[in-house]
C-alpha cells in the first residue's frame, strides 16, 4: 500500500506514545441542576492531543461517531486560529491525532473528517495508513456555498468529507439510512387499491453485465403477453423468482395488465428501508457556511463568528447515519460547538474539544443557550426545547473541564492527587488496550475485572487488529444480498484477571499500609478471586510493595507489578 514521505515522518508516528497522561478536571456543571445529569457529555479547554490522550483510559474503543473539522492549510491566517502550516508540519499534526481518534472509536465506529482540495489527497493517504484502505468508506463532496467566486480562477463551491470505519464491514453493517423526504413520499400511490398499502413502481430490469444465463428469457404476463428484457439488460429475478412474484401480485404491468413489467416497492410503516445515503450533498439540503454563519449570529450576538463554521443540518446528517439515540459522540476540533450542540439535540452523548479561547467565548455560551431550549439551526427539526408527554422541556446538562497536572511526573512518580479509580483505568487501558468498565469489577475491592482475548481476528499490515472480513455472494442476479458466510467462532487465547492495591483499598489508610502484598493481602484477594466469574484466570497485582518470594506468588498464579515502576507513564 503506497505512504506518504515527509519530513519528520518517523517522529511524528511517536508523538501519540510521548504525550503524558493528564488529568481531566471538572471546573463546572451547565444545564440541569443534577450534576448526575451533565456528567455524559463534556467540553474540554485543552490543546485536543493531550485531551484526547487524557480520554483513552475511559473512552477507548467506545466512541460511535468522530466528526473532525480540521485547519484546512489554507495558507491563509484567520482571526481565531492560523491556517498556514508547512504541509509536512500539517501532516506532523494531524498524524498523532488520527491514531489517537482511532483507538477510541468503537469496533463499528466511524470518523468523518471535513477537509478541502489543500490537503485532500493527501489525508486520504494517510488515513488510509492509520486506519487501513480497506476501512475507506466513502468521500462525501458537499456543496458549502452556492454563490459564485468570481476573483479566484475557479469558484470553489465544495468540500470534501472523508469517511472511515473502524470496521468498515462493522459499520456498514450498523449505519442508518436516509428518512424519506416529502418528495419522496410523494412517489407512493396506491392504483390498484392494494391492501398492503401505497407502493412505487421500480424497473424489473438489471445490467446485463452481471447477469447469469437464468436471467434471460421471455416473460410472460397474466394477460398472455410475452415482454423481453430491452436491450443491454436481463430481468432482475430469475423465471422461477419472477413468476413467484407475480403470483404474490409484487409485479405490475399497468392498468390494463398490456404494460412493461414493474416491480411494486410497497411503503413500509415507518420505512424501515429508507434511503441509501448518496455521496453528493446538495446545499439544500445540508446548508452551507452562510446559513451557519447567519445561525451562530443569531444565537452570539456579541462574538466575531468563524468564517467557515459547519451548519447544524450538515452535522445532523452524518449524526444520523453514523449513531442512535444514547451513542457517543466526539469532536477534537469543536470549533464554535456545532458538533456538541447537534448531538445534544439529537440525544447522543457528546465530547468536544476545544484548545483555544473561543472554548470559553463561543462554545460554553452556545452549549449553555442549547441546554437551555434555543430554537436555532435543527431545533424545531428534531423537537428540541418543546415538552414531552406533558412533562416540562428538561435540556440535560453538560460539563465545562480543562486539563490538570500530569499523573505521572518525569521520574514516573504518581501524583498525589490520582485517586484509586483513575489510576485503574489507567492501569486497565495499559494492560488491555481497552478502556476501563468499573462495573466489570467488584466495587471496593482491590478487583478490577477480568480480561479474556479471543482469536477471532485478522491481522492488518501495521499489526494492528482487525475484524475478519466476510465473503458475500449474490443470489439470482440480485444486489445488496447478506453474507453467506458466518464470522469464525472466536478461540480464548488468553484470560487474566487484574487487581490494584492503591489508596488503602483494603482499608487501611496508613501511607504506608494497604498497598503492600504480604500474605495475609495474597490470601484476602485469592479469597475474592475465586468468587470472580473465572477463578481459574491468572491474577496480575499492582501494588507499591511485595514482600512474597517468586515461589510463592509462581504457587498463587500471580504476576506482580509495582506501583510506580511497572506502570507507563506514556
Amino acid at each position: 500500500m503506497p505512504t506518504l514521505d515527509w519530513l519528520h515522518r518517523a517522529a511524528a508516528f511517536s508523538v501519540a506514545n510521548q504525550v503524558p497522561y493528564r488529568l481531566l478536571e471538572t471546573v463546572s456543571h451547565h444545564g440541569s441542576s443534577s450534576p448526575d445529569k451533565s456528567t455524559d457529555n463534556l467540553l474540554i479547554h485543552g490543546d485536543n492531543l493531550e485531551a484526547l490522550k487524557a480520554l483513552m483510559p475511559f473512552y477507548r474503543g467506545r466512541i460511535k461517531c468522530i466528526f473532525i473539522d480540521p485547519p484546512y492549510n489554507t495558507q491563509s491566517a484567520f482571526e481565531h486560529y492560523d491556517d498556514k502550516l508547512e504541509h509536512s508540519q500539517w501532516l506532523s499534526m494531524m498524524l498523532p491525532r488520527l491514531e489517537l481518534l482511532r483507538d477510541l472509536l468503537s469496533e463499528d465506529g466511524s470518523i468523518w473528517v471535513t477537509i478541502d482540495d489543500n490537503e485532500a489527497h493527501y489525508l486520504k493517504v494517510l488515513m488510509d495508513e492509520v486506519f487501513g484502505r480497506g476501512n475507506f468508506v466513502a468521500t462525501m463532496v458537499w456543496e458549502k456555498r452556492t454563490t459564485r467566486e468570481n476573483r479566484r480562477v475557479f469558484s470553489f463551491n465544495h468540500d470534501f468529507v472523508l469517511v472511515y470505519g473502524k470496521s468498515k464491514a462493522a459499520f456498514e453493517a450498523t449505519r442508518n439510512p436516509l428518512p424519506l423526504s416529502d418528495e419522496v413520499l410523494s412517489r407512493y400511490k396506491n392504483p390498484d387499491n392494494d391492501p398492503r398499502g401505497p407502493w412505487q413502481s421500480i424497473s424489473a430490469n438489471a445490467q446485463a453485465g452481471h447477469a447469469t444465463a437464468s436471467q434471460f428469457y421471455t416473460l410472460v404476463a397474466p394477460n398472455s403477453k410475452a415482454h423481453e428484457p430491452p436491450r443491454g439488460t436481463c430481468w432482475r429475478y430469475n423465471k422461477e423468482k419472477m413468476q413467484q412474484e407475480i403470483a404474490a401480485g409484487n409485479i405490475w404491468f399497468g392498468k390494463d395488465g398490456n404494460g412493461v413489467p414493474r416491480i411494486k416497492k410497497f411503503l413500509k410503516a415507518g420505512e424501515e428501508g429508507g434511503l441509501t445515503p448518496e455521496t453528493i450533498w446538495k446545499a439544500d439540503a445540508v446548508g452551507t457556511n452562510d446559513e451557519a454563519k447567519k445561525g451562530i449570529m443569531e444565537l452570539l450576538h456579541d462574538v466575531a463568528v468563524f468564517g467557515t463554521p459547519k451548519p447544524e443540518r450538515l452535522i445532523q446528517r452524518i449524526l444520523h447515519i453514523a449513531t442512535n439515540p444514547g451513542d457517543l459522540v466526539l469532536d477534537s476540533f469543536l470549533g464554535s460547538g456545532t458538533t456538541a450542540a447537534v448531538a445534544h439535540k439529537m440525544g447522543r452523548r457528546w465530547i468536544g474539544i476545544e484548545m483555544g479561547e473561543h472554548a470559553l467565548t463561543h462554545c460554553l455560551p452556545r452549549l449553555q443557550k442549547v441546554v437551555a431550549g434555543e430554537q436555532g439551526g435543527i431545533s424545531a427539526a428534531v423537537g428540541w426545547g418543546q415538552s414531552k408527554d406533558g412533562q416540562p422541556f428538561d435540556g440535560g446538562g453538560f460539563r465545562l473541564a480543562r486539563l490538570g497536572a500530569p499523573v505521572f511526573g518525569p521520574d514516573g512518580s504518581i501524583d498525589p492527587g490520582v485517586r484509586f479509580a483513575t489510576l485503574a483505568a489507567y492501569i486497565w487501558q495499559q494492560e488491555t488496550a481497552t478502556a476501563w468498565d468499573a462495573a466489570k469489577g467488584t466495587p471496593g475491592t482491590p478487583y478490577l475485572g477480568t480480561h479474556s482475548v479471543f482469536d477471532s481476528y485478522s491481522r492488518l499490515m501495521d499489526g494492528r487488529q482487525g475484524p475478519i472480513s466476510l465473503e458475500t455472494s449474490g443470489g439470482d442476479g440480485e444486489a445488496g444480498t447478506a453474507p453467506t458466510t458466518e464470522p469464525p467462532a472466536p478461540t480464548l487465547r488468553s484470560r487474566t484477571a487484574y487487581y490494584l492495591l492503591f489508596n488503602g483499598i483494603l482499608g487501611d489508610k496508613r501511607p504506608a499500609g494497604g498497598n503492600v502484598l504480604t500474605h495475609a493481602v495474597l490470601q484476602s484477594l485469592l479469597q475474592l478471586h475465586a468468587a470472580t466469574p473465572h477463578p481459574d484466570a491468572p491474577l496480575v497485582v499492582y501494588g507499591e510493595a511485595c514482600r512474597l518470594g517468586a515461589a510463592r506468588l509462581a504457587q498463587a498464579n500471580v504476576v506482580f507489578k509495582h506501583i510506580p515502576y511497572d506502570v507507563k507513564a506514556r
